[in-house]
């Protein structure tokens, strides 16, 4: 297939507007960018009920909570509750950066969504994300009646480094006994830091997320030590996938990632798992969200939703 014209044409501005690249910025300015640039793409933000700021004590200190309810439910009704974990290559990205998401499928699913701040690379190497993002989502299923969630229908997702978070904390929870998880969303995941896949070389250059950028988040993320293949970092390589919750991958055409998220939506069958691949022909890594610029978007948020209800019901 074809680049779909829409993602050629955000290519095309990027190019034109001369915004420097992530990967020759700090974080900080690299994080102040991505939060500056991001609304332009959103949606206008969907009516929804109450949304409140809370904090969940983890390993390294508070970990700010940012939590949803759709409009006109009481609050006393416990609704399927989800995990959001944002994108950004655990260097970038916010509570802020993704709220209209969060909007959007507490809005669309009617699900009790819980956005989570996790700990950033490089002040937090990994595996504090990954930390942070358990211990979240053990003190919401502890926590789970008074935010309005139902427990037994705990729900993860997120996109990119959140995908890869979704992923790693579905399998921390089976193999710890923590707190059940009924699916997963995962939407274009990391599941192999060791970027070996065949799409890493067809697509690392020329459509936004280039293997520079991989290498910048990456050198944040891990450093220059460490176990890429490590079962907290890189789920392909996880042995046994048998006994975990169903799953939704969402990929993208010309993404780096492709390969690696339709691969471990493939080792997920093979281990008897409930899992769907679905690819966007013609997109780019980063669409999911981003309903003001991309068709593709609005219908693969339409696909999120209908995977949610059907897994929560």
């Amino acid at each position: 297939m074809a680049l779909d014209p829409q993602a050629q044409a955000v290519i095309d501005l990027v190019i034109k507007s001369g915004r420097p690249a992530y990967n020759t910025l700090s974080p900080k300015d690299a994080r102040q960018l991505f939060r500056e640039t991001r609304p332009a793409s959103t949606p206008t933000p969907p009516e929804i009920g109450a949304v409140r700021n809370l904090v969940a004590q983890g390993p390294g200190g508070p970990i700010p909570l940012r939590v949803y309810r759709p409009a006109g439910v009481a609050a006393s009704v416990a609704l399927p509750g989800l995990m959001y974990f944002h994108g950004g290559g655990w260097v970038i990205g916010d509570l802020d950066t993704h709220d209209v998401l969060c909007r959007q499928l507490t809005a669309e699913a009617g699900v009790t969504v819980v956005n989570v701040d996790y700990r950033l690379a490089p002040e937090h190497r990994f595996p504090a994300a990954v930390e942070d993002s358990l211990a979240a989502t053990e003190w919401v299923s502890a926590n789970a009646a008074p935010l309005g969630a139902d427990r037994g229908r705990l729900a993860v997702a997120g996109d990119s480094a959140g995908g890869n978070l979704s992923a790693v904390v579905s399998l921390r929870a089976r193999g710890s006994g923590g707190p059940p998880i009924a699916f997963q969303l995962l939407v274009y995941p990391a599941t192999d830091l060791t970027r070996s896949a065949a799409s890493h070389k067809e697509n690392g250059e020329g459509y936004l997320l280039t293997n520079e950028l991989m290498a910048w988040f990456m050198a944040h993320y891990f450093g220059g030590e460490g176990d890429l293949r490590h079962p907290d970092a890189s789920p392909l390589f996880v042995e046994d996938l048998s006994g975990l919750p169903p799953a939704l991958v969402i990929t993208a055409e010309f993404d780096p990632l492709r390969d690696e998220g339709e691969a471990y939506a493939e080792r997920l069958r093979r281990a008897g798992v409930d899992a769907r691949a679905s690819r966007y022909d013609g997109m780019i890594h980063g669409f999911f969200g981003l309903d003001a610029v991309f068709d593709a978007a609005r219908k693969a948020m339409d696909e999120a939703v209908m995977a949610l209800q059907e897994a929560l019901a």
